[in-house]
């Protein structure tokens, strides 16, 4: 049994409040065997967050560095990170509400379409925007997600390959011209190859650098509360996880802005 999947159905018993996404969802997809760590969208309501900390309180979890699972924090973008072990494994979860690069309609949408799923799990598109990081191994991730989109919308706007742009583009040329202005890289599929590749390089650098920016605002944020968390750590060693709650909740007030400044509710990683 893997176990985010074990914890995913918990999450969900009473009803579906929480998506397996990053990682674990690449290994839905097929496009992996495994990760090491598990990540979620949750509802935006506290009968999500208090589902979450009822199970891991269960399984002996303990916070990790990062904001507390609170309306408060995750309103603002921030990630909650929980840590147990589970027979000889290291057991990583992380949650968010509003995860980065998705807009409040998509996520509105993704609610929708993956609700009734036994496992609720993020889509292939979805998932791609998610992988939007300044991780290079991720970019591969996205190729393959966007050959799994049935869509042609879809797969023009993610595609990693160039060979794949331009076979797309000579079968729907219409339709890549009228995306070309939300993809700008897309201008260089009737120039060949190798101009095409390099407007994909230089793409996925911009992604990267983004996103190293989105993480440094969350960081910088963050840092008096990084400051402070040997100490408060130390405080919670041996409390059971929701009492570790309550005092975490009252030290990050005032310490931990609820918001960051220009990401407007983004997840810090």
């Amino acid at each position: 049994m893997n176990i985010y999947l074990e914890l995913t159905r918990e999450f969900n018993a009473n009803g579906t409040c929480a998506i397996l996404s990053s990682g674990q969802a690449v290994v839905m997809h097929g496009l992996a065997i495994m990760s090491k760590d598990g990540d979620w969208i949750l509802r935006e309501e506290p009968k999500a967050m208090d589902r979450v900390l009822e199970v891991l309180e269960k399984r002996r979890a303990h916070y990790r560095f990062g904001a507390p699972l609170d309306l408060k924090w995750m309103r603002g973008g921030w990630s909650a990170h929980f840590e147990f072990r589970h027979q000889n494994l290291r057991v990583r979860t992380d949650f968010v509400t509003r995860p980065p690069r998705l807009s409040a309609a998509r996520l509105e949408a993704l609610w929708r379409q993956r609700s009734s799923d036994p496992i609720a799990f993020v889509g292939a598109a979805d998932l791609a925007e998610l992988k939007k990081t300044n991780r290079e191994k991720d970019y591969a991730v996205i190729g393959e997600l966007a050959r799994l989109i049935e869509d042609p919308s879809g797969q023009i706007l993610l595609s990693r390959s160039a060979r794949d742009l331009i076979e797309l583009s000579e079968r729907h040329p219409d339709l890549v011209a009228s995306l070309s202005p939300r993809r700008p890289a897309l201008a260089a599929a009737s120039k060949g190859r190798e101009q095409l590749e390099a407007a994909l390089d230089e793409e996925r650098r911009r992604l990267m650098r983004a996103n190293e920016e989105r993480l440094k605002s969350y960081m910088d944020a963050a840092a008096p509360w990084a400051a402070l968390w040997p100490e408060v750590e130390q405080e919670i060693s041996g409390m059971p996880l929701r009492e570790g709650h309550e005092y975490i909740l009252s030290r990050a007030e005032g310490i931990l802005p609820p918001r960051v400044e220009g990401d407007h509710g983004r997840d810090a990683g």
